[in-house]
């Protein structure tokens, strides 16, 4: 009893009354080994274990509730009776609060109806224990009359049946109760639960017109289960077992659209650190790039909701979701499709309150150092202070400072003014992909793709494809080695002190230099390879191989599109009569290269138009 008290309490929440004798011990050992499936292991003294926690999914009845006394009924009768099953089943995630709604909602349902069938139980036994009694009094009376021949008065009326026993109190009828089916409908109508209590006496046994008829009263027409509607009359558990003979149809509503955004709102400092944990202040990431024709943000459409059904086919209304617009702003348009909002210019995303847009110009209020950090810009450039040492600022379009450069990296992919010059440190590199401008350049490494204007270079390694002007202002060129595709006009080269000053006129000096840092990394992956070569065959060093292979075939094409173009401006050089180089005052110390001639300066010359004529350098 205690094991079969112990599935009970597992499957559904209660236990029953204890057995006596021999019979309920036995029941308990032969159901013990049916259900554990394994064989007797000697007895061990074991520590009682705490019971476990009843399953929220299942109902909880005590020992004297009318189920669990008319299952105990019908199980005197039937032999190998299945256990009762009185769990949701799958209704486990259900929320504690509706759960416990529809518990106590079929528990009511099941009380009153277990209630009804056990009080005709009860009736219909106390009439039939009457008649038992009257028609055993009746035998007695019989049988002391013909013993004794004649009964007292009392006794005659009673045999008569004067004496009030009638023959309908004799003639009980067989109780006949035929199975129940009931149904249960959840609040929210989406399930209906059936059980069937058994039948009693002479009634009928479950038939499929019993669940169609009960199905009919509920109003049950949408989901029901059709193989357990045909097949449940003849199954074994089919009594005292709850099971979800119908399911609805969940309504889903519908969900708002909303925008997907790839640029933030509000740029806040973003700090980044390297390995050793270190914070790079230079790179604050406060800029935000796009280039023209990037998608900005996307708006994704509402989702359509799909209106539900109840188990009684009735229809459940859905929300519709709501549609967002897309937060146009300056500089934007929303897309053919209008699902996307793109960028009509190249410049930085801001949001202004209301929507994106896009500026074409990055003002910087003041300094670009820690407050800043590192500028990375698609847009144009203005920076009305000083750009400060050990920080970079590149872009795609202008960059105009009106301060100082110092030891800084700027590279410009259009124009480049500066309009207080660069002081350099001999740690500055200055790069734009057209004109320079600069007050003055000092100790410095400068790369022009364009033309160069300043009013003096001093100590300067500088590359320009076009012509440098040095003609305002002190217009001076002192020492360092200034390299000019097309020629270099100042006041004045060199110093009185004779400091060296090499100008190199032809070519095409950025190019150049490109080349030759190119044919250094081409050197340093052919030893690479070689290296790598010598090593013993594996994955990595298969995989490393292929990679120098690609960066070697990519380097040797740009290498042989870099030769093409040189050879075509020194084509173009000469049929425009060659680079030149004019001047005011040349200085002792000044070294004039143009092609592969070289002239050392050893006088003081004035008005100079130095070029090349038949292969030779000559001063006009």
């Amino acid at each position: 009893m205690e094991f079969k008290n112990w599935i009970l309490d597992r499957l559904f929440g209660v236990v029953l009354e204890e057995e006596s004798g021999e019979e309920a011990q036995a029941e308990d050992s032969v159901k013990q080994e049916d259900v554990l499936g394994s064989a007797k292991q000697p007895v061990q003294e074991e520590e009682p274990e705490q019971e476990a926690p009843r399953r929220r999914d299942s109902l909880g009845l005590s020992l004297d509730h009318p189920f669990i006394r008319l299952y105990e009924l019908w199980a005197e009768e039937v032999r190998d009776a299945p256990l009762p099953h009185l769990r949701l089943d799958h209704w486990e995630d259900t929320p504690d609060g509706v759960l416990e709604q529809e518990l106590a909602g079929l528990r009511k349902a099941f009380t009153l109806v277990a209630a009804d069938r056990l009080e005709k139980i009860s009736e219909w036994r106390q009439k039939k224990d009457m008649a038992d009694k009257q028609r055993a009094l009746l035998e007695k009376l019989k049988a002391a009359k013909e013993e004794k021949g004649q009964l007292t008065e009392e006794e005659e009326a009673l045999l008569s049946g004067k004496g009030g026993i009638t023959q309908e109190i004799l003639e009980v009828l067989p109780l006949e109760m035929d199975a129940l089916p009931l149904v249960y409908i959840t609040r929210d109508q989406l399930a209906a639960w059936l059980i069937v209590f058994p039948p009693v006496g002479a009634g009928k046994e479950l038939e499929k017109s019993m669940l169609e008829k009960v199905l009919g009263e509920s109003s049950v027409s949408f989901g029901v289960d059709a193989e357990l509607l045909e097949n449940l009359s003849g199954k074994e558990d089919r009594y005292f077992h709850l099971f979800q003979i119908a399911k609805g149809q969940p309504v889903l509503h519908g969900k708002d659209g909303y925008i997907e955004e790839f640029f933030e709102r509000t740029v806040k400092q973003k700090f980044a650190e390297n390995e050793h944990g270190k914070v790079d202040y230079f790179n604050l990431n406060l800029v935000q790039n796009v280039e023209k024709g990037e998608v900005i943000c996307r708006s994704v459409p509402p989702v359509e909701g799909v209106s539900g059904r109840t188990v009684q086919n009735k229809e459940i209304s859905c929300r519709t979701g709501k549609a967002v617009q897309l937060p146009k702003g300056q500089n934007t348009e929303i897309s053919e499709d209008g699902t996307e909002l793109l960028a009509v210019k190249s410049g930085r995303v801001e949001f202004s309150g209301r929507g994106f847009q896009v500026k074409s110009v990055l003002e910087i209020s003041g300094n670009v150092d820690f407050s800043t950090g590192n500028i990375n810009f698609v847009g144009d450039v203005h920076i009305h202070g000083d750009v400060s040492s050990g920080f970079r600022v590149h872009t795609i379009g202008d960059i105009t400072i009106d301060g100082v450069v110092e030891a800084a990296e700027i590279e410009a992919g259009g124009n480049l003014i500066v309009a207080k010059g660069i002081s350099g440190d001999s740690r500055a590199v200055i790069r734009a992909h057209h004109d320079i401008y600069a007050m003055y350049m000092e100790n410095c490494s400068v790369h022009s793709n364009g033309n160069i204007q300043t009013d003096c270079i001093v100590n300067c390694d500088v590359y320009c494809d076009g012509e440098i002007q040095v003609r305002s202002g002190r217009g001076t060129i002192v020492g360092g080695r200034v390299r000019a595709a097309r020629g270099v006009s100042s006041k004045i080269v060199g110093s009185r002190s004779e400091s060296i000053t090499t100008i190199s006129l032809g070519g095409q000096p950025c190019a150049d230099y490109e080349r030759e840092s190119l044919l250094q990394s081409l050197d340093a992956l052919e030893k690479e390879m070689e290296k790598v070569e010598k090593q013993p065959e594996s994955p990595a060093r298969t995989k490393r191989m292929a990679k120098i292979r690609l960066d070697l075939s990519v380097g040797r094409m740009k290498l042989g599109r870099f030769d093409k173009e040189l050879k075509k401006i020194q084509e173009q050089l000469e049929e425009q009569g060659g680079s030149k180089l004019k001047c005011d005052v040349a200085y002792p110390g000044m070294i004039l290269n143009i092609g592969e001639e070289t002239m050392h300066l050893t006088k003081e010359t004035s008005m100079v138009h130095a070029r090349m004529f038949n292969g030779e350098i000559i001063l006009m």
